[in-house]
């Protein structure tokens, strides 16, 4: 059973209530509130493990609260998953590029909605590999030192930009990013600096991998994650 504290951000009362009882049941201990404002202030006060944000919120909304929650020293390592409408993709973007960790689409499963929030959780607890750590994730091992990914004991040979784009993704399994994210993190001297390059560099490293190349997912409007 889960103690962690939740917030809720949700200016609808019926989702609030039922995203709130279906928490405390599993054991979460969780605070609900009905503006950005409000939100701030409860956040910054009492510091949850996990927020869940409505980005339709009235006045203030999902996003700039997002900005100001990660602009904030005192709560911005705190994992936000978005609550969006469908027809919000650009917003889930925006938000994905502010650092919001994951989005849940209404309506939702509230089923889906703890599997995600256990994600992000498992993943604070555990902090991300580093840099240099050798990773394994399903039959890959990314050896970061050597520059070197062996699948099944089989080296597969990678530029040094599918290379960085394959680590990204496997240090956060679960975790979406954005095209610009990508750029951000792995562009190198072999790669111009196009939201359509980031598709390139992945159609050819999923051709590499062969059926490991399954293991980068595709979210539509958003763009890609690795699979846990």
């Amino acid at each position: 059973m889960g103690r962690e504290s939740i917030l809720i951000i949700e200016d609808d009362e019926d989702i609030q209530e039922l995203v709130r009882y279906n928490l405390a049941r599993e054991g979460y201990r969780v605070k609900s509130v009905v503006s950005a404002e409000e939100g701030l202030r409860v956040a910054r006060a009492e510091v949850p493990d996990v927020i869940l944000l409505d980005l339709m919120l009235p006045g203030v909304d999902g996003l700039e609260l997002c900005r100001m929650l990660k602009a904030d020293q005192k709560v911005r390592h705190i994992p936000v998953i978005m609550l969006t409408a469908k027809g919000e993709e650009a917003d889930v973007v925006a938000g994905l590029e502010l650092g919001a960790d994951d989005y849940v689409t209404k309506p939702f499963s509230v089923k889906i909605l703890i599997a995600r929030m256990r994600t992000v959780l498992r993943r604070k607890a555990q902090g991300e590999p580093g840099d240099e750590a050798v990773l394994k994730a399903h039959d890959l091992v990314i050896h970061p030192g050597r520059h070197e990914v062996m699948l099944k004991n089989r080296k597969v040979d990678l530029t040094f930009t599918e290379f960085r784009l394959l680590h990204f993704l496997a240090r956060r399994p679960g975790w979406v990013f954005t095209r610009q994210q990508i750029v951000d993190a792995v562009k190198g001297e072999d790669y111009p600096v196009t939201d359509r390059a980031v598709d390139v560099q992945v159609v050819g490293l999923r051709r590499k991998l062969g059926p490991a190349g399954d293991y980068i997912e595709t979210v539509r409007g958003v763009g890609y994650r690795f699979r846990e």
